[in-house]
C-alpha cells in the first residue's frame, strides 16, 4: 500500500522496524493516562504488538495502525493513527496518539483528516466512530474539528471502563 501523504506528514502501516518508537509512544504519560497501559516495555514486546495488533492494512481492507512521520526535516515519527474494527463498536473506529512533544502542532488534525478522508473516499466507509476517556477534552475537541459529534458512551473491554463515543457520518 502506498503511503498517505499530507502537506507535512506521511502515514504508512506500522512495521516491526518501528518497535523502538512504539515503546516510546506507548509509555508516554498522555498515552498511559488517556489510552491505557499496553504493557509494552521492550523492543521485543513492541515487535509482537505490531504483529498481533496492527495487521497489514492491505490484508484487512485498509484497516490497521499507521505510523505518522514528518515528510520533511528528519522524517521523524510523531505518532500513530488507526482504523480498527473493534468487537464492541458497530463501525470502524478512528484513533490517534502523538508524542507529547509533538502535540499542539496540528499533526493530530492533519493525520486524522487524512485517514478519515482515506476511510471515506478510498475504503467506502460512511459511518465511523471514535472513543475517548471521559476526561480527554483535547481529543474530544479534535474529533469535533474532524466532524465527529458526541454519541453517548460505551463500556470498553476488558476493563469495562466507560468511555465517550463519537460518531461521524459521511456526506456524499
Amino acid at each position: 500500500m502506498a503511503p498517505i501523504e499530507t502537506e507535512r506528514l506521511r502515514l504508512r502501516p506500522v512495521e516491526p522496524a518501528d518497535a523502538l518508537f512504539l515503546v516510546r509512544l506507548l509509555n508516554e504519560p498522555s498515552f498511559l493516562r488517556f489510552v491505557g497501559d499496553r504493557g509494552v516495555r521492550t523492543e521485543a514486546e513492541a515487535r509482537r504488538a505490531v504483529v498481533d495488533m496492527a495487521p497489514n492494512p492491505a490484508a484487512r481492507d485498509g484497516l490497521g495502525v499507521y505510523l505518522v512521520s514528518q515528510r520533511y526535516e528528519l522524517g521523524e515519527p510523531v505518532g500513530i493513527v488507526s482504523l480498527l474494527k473493534r468487537d464492541y463498536l458497530a463501525h470502524v473506529d478512528l484513533g490517534f496518539a502523538l508524542l507529547g512533544a509533538c502535540q499542539g502542532r496540528g499533526y493530530g488534525f492533519e493525520a486524522g483528516k487524512a485517514l478519515l478522508d482515506h476511510a471515506v473516499e478510498t475504503l467506502g466507509h460512511t459511518h465511523l466512530l471514535a472513543i475517548t476517556s471521559p476526561d480527554n477534552e483535547v481529543s474530544g475537541r479534535l474529533l469535533a474539528k474532524l466532524g465527529f459529534h458526541p454519541d453517548g458512551t460505551v463500556r470498553v473491554p476488558p476493563s469495562n471502563e466507560k468511555c465517550r463515543r463519537y460518531a461521524f457520518v459521511a456526506t456524499r
